[in-house]
């Protein structure tokens, strides 16, 4: 799957965009703040129904409009599909693909798979749990729509009880129908646990050669799940924690707080790992993940790179950009010297100034020697 263009209205700080992209690789290059990383939020909300920050739509659609919309084009095996999305600040998004419109944003996942990695991914090691769930659970949605439905339902039920849990503090004749949100939120969360176990047994079987090439064959990397809940044990273990739960007002138990290590010869890197190596394990995770979406999916993602090669080394440069392949990418940089002494093909180069975009190359003009002639030349404009 690629995404041949992409069609912006009242979104973020463009009133009107249209853009053409290569299958191959996509350069989008200026200063910081001009609307590079908003194009690749759009391309991740039309594919996701998400932003990746956690935007909410109010907040993506242009601060002077009410309403904002997303068109794009996608291809795939020759077939073209049209995703519509209308973004709306007081109401919930409108979503259309070839012109019928879906009940249910949860029926666009899985049209089109987006790999999106960023300088925020590079901390997801070192930072807290909250950023290692939300990883698990994005790639998951997806994957796969029987996750999505279960982690929605168990979220709304998460809701509702913790809502029931301060209404019985003025009201203890409540505390009766506690049981009745504890059945439904271990039906729901058990099967969280399950398919989460199994995301990282998948991810396991392909980050550990990833890792061995990354680190020069001098580290072994696992990833280890560490549910809050086993299955097993789930019911017992939030019937346990009921008092301290009504005490609280919030319920303590779940999959909402579950963690994910990550072991280097037996090491916790998230505590005691270098930098180095927590940077080396998130970029591992992010070719992991593209490796396990064409495995799963039988088809390429769509990989992009917001601004993250000034963050990493040359050599983890240079293992990055040479795993693309095959794989469309967007890439967005504040300059093309980044490029120059990377021989692989870039196809499309974007200048991005103030909300306005400009083709600088097309595929005639691909070697990276090109980029360095684009960026000589813009910096007299």
């Amino acid at each position: 799957m690629i995404i041949k263009s992409i069609e912006l209205a009242d979104y973020r700080n463009y009133d009107s965009l249209v853009m053409q992209f290569d299958r191959g690789t996509n350069i989008l290059y200026g200063d910081n703040a001009q609307g590079k990383t908003n194009i690749l939020e759009a391309i991740f909300v039309a594919a996701t129904t998400r932003s990746h920050k956690g935007s909410k739509d109010r907040e993506i659609v242009n601060f002077n409009k009410e309403e904002g919309h997303i068109r794009t084009w996608l291809e795939k095996d020759g077939a073209e599909t049209r995703v519509d999305m209308h973004l709306r600040k007081s109401k919930s998004k409108g979503i259309a693909i070839d012109g019928q419109k879906i009940k249910r944003a949860a029926e666009l996942l899985g049209l089109c798979n987006v790999v999106f990695f960023s300088p925020e991914d590079l901390g997801i090691i070192k930072n807290g749990p909250a950023e290692r769930r939300r990883f698990v659970d994005m790639e998951l949605c997806q994957l796969d729509g029987v996750y999505l439905y279960n982690l929605n339902h168990y979220n709304k039920i998460i809701n509702q009880r913790n809502r029931l849990l301060k209404d019985m503090y003025l009201n203890q004749g409540l505390k009766e129908t506690l049981e009745v949100w504890d059945m439904q939120l271990v039906s729901f969360g058990t099967k969280i646990i399950e398919r989460r176990a199994l995301f990282v047994k998948q991810l396991n079987e392909i980050i550990y050669g990833i890792h061995r090439k990354l680190s020069g064959d001098k580290e072994e990397l696992q990833i280890c799940y560490e549910p809050d809940a086993v299955q097993e044990a789930f019911e017992e273990k939030l019937s346990s924690a009921r008092d301290r739960d009504i005490r609280a007002k919030m319920t303590s138990v779940g999959p909402h707080r579950d963690d994910f290590s990550f072991l280097v010869g037996g090491v916790d890197i998230r505590k005691y790992g270098s930098q180095g190596q927590q940077r080396t394990a998130a970029l591992s995770l992010k070719l992991a993940e593209i490796e396990l979406v064409k495995k799963i999916t039988g088809d390429n993602p769509i990989l992009l790179l917001d601004d993250v090669l000034s963050e990493l080394d040359s050599n983890r440069q240079n293992y990055l950009l040479n795993s693309i392949g095959e794989i469309q990418t967007i890439i967005t940089c504040t300059g093309l010297e980044e490029f120059v002494h990377h021989r692989f093909e870039i196809n499309r180069v974007y200048k991005v100034a103030d909300g306005n975009v400009i083709c600088m190359s097309t595929e005639g003009e691909k070697q990276t020697e090109r980029a360095a002639d684009i960026q000589e030349r813009s910096g007299t404009e």
